[in-house]
């Protein structure tokens, strides 16, 4: 029987008591129905798995009886972080779940001149929850040890502020034949990706000026959603942890 691999906002300290937090024990005691003695892996995004044993299970407390941590393999030494201009229906949400999955550090959420996507207030507060929680299925999902912060959605200035450290800044777009193999291999890379109407001529402008170098993908024209899994996952190719190593 497949143990469950469940991520808890609570503290983990192997041969300690630990209750896990609402989502989780509401997840353990109420959706699979867990019951004492029953086996999990916890993960907290310290890095490590912890085994676990169920010691006390009801619809909202849960208890846990932490073992030895096990140290995790499963994140890339290329560190990405990924503005991502909103959009429309599921497609952002598709966007994060994959991201996650590619490896990615950090999702900043973007807004530009074409987004037709607007967040104010409770509404950016009650999605900006949602997108971590997508972050948190995905990790628990593919592997992952550490989960991504899904940060508050800034403006371009703010994103090209937030970004500035990175050593490696690309914006994607299909007027340009530069390719993603022609550049050396980064320690941090900031992917910007525009909206299902691209980003604009000025806004391309203002990013290249910032330091961002424009890259494509080749001749067709990708979605905004599919954009960052398939940059990601060359970006991985190339300098991460997907293909040969030396």
């Amino acid at each position: 029987m497949r143990i469950p691999r469940i991520y808890t906002d609570s503290p983990l300290s192997e041969g300690n008591h630990a209750d896990l937090d609402e989502n989780a024990a509401q997840h353990v005691g109420r959706v699979l129905r867990m019951q004492p003695g029953q086996a999990l892996k916890l993960f907290n995004g310290d890095g490590q798995d912890y085994p676990a044993t169920i010691t006390e299970a009801g619809k909202k407390r849960v208890e846990v009886l932490v073992g030895a941590p096990e140290a995790k393999h499963t994140e890339s030494p290329l560190q990405v972080t990924l503005g991502q201009t909103l959009s429309k229906g599921d497609r952002m949400d598709y966007a994060i779940q994959k991201a996650v999955e590619m490896g990615v550090s950090c999702i900043v959420p973007l807004t530009t001149e074409r987004c037709e996507v607007k967040l104010k207030g409770d509404r950016e507060d009650k999605r900006l929850r949602h997108w971590q929680s997508i972050a948190v299925s995905a990790a628990e999902q593919c592997g992952r040890a550490r989960v991504p912060e899904v940060m508050p959605v800034m403006n371009l200035e703010q994103w090209f502020g937030h970004s500035r450290d990175c050593d490696l800044r690309l914006v994607l777009h299909h007027r340009t034949e530069q390719s993603l193999a022609s550049m050396d291999k980064p320690a941090h890379v900031a992917l910007m990706i525009g909206p299902e109407g691209g980003l604009t001529a000025e806004e391309i402008a203002r990013a290249e000026k910032e330091g961002f170098m424009p890259v494509a993908l080749g001749p067709r024209v990708l979605r905004t959603e599919t954009a960052p899994v398939a940059t990601l996952a060359l970006c991985q190719w190339l300098w991460g942890d997907i293909g040969s190593r030396e």
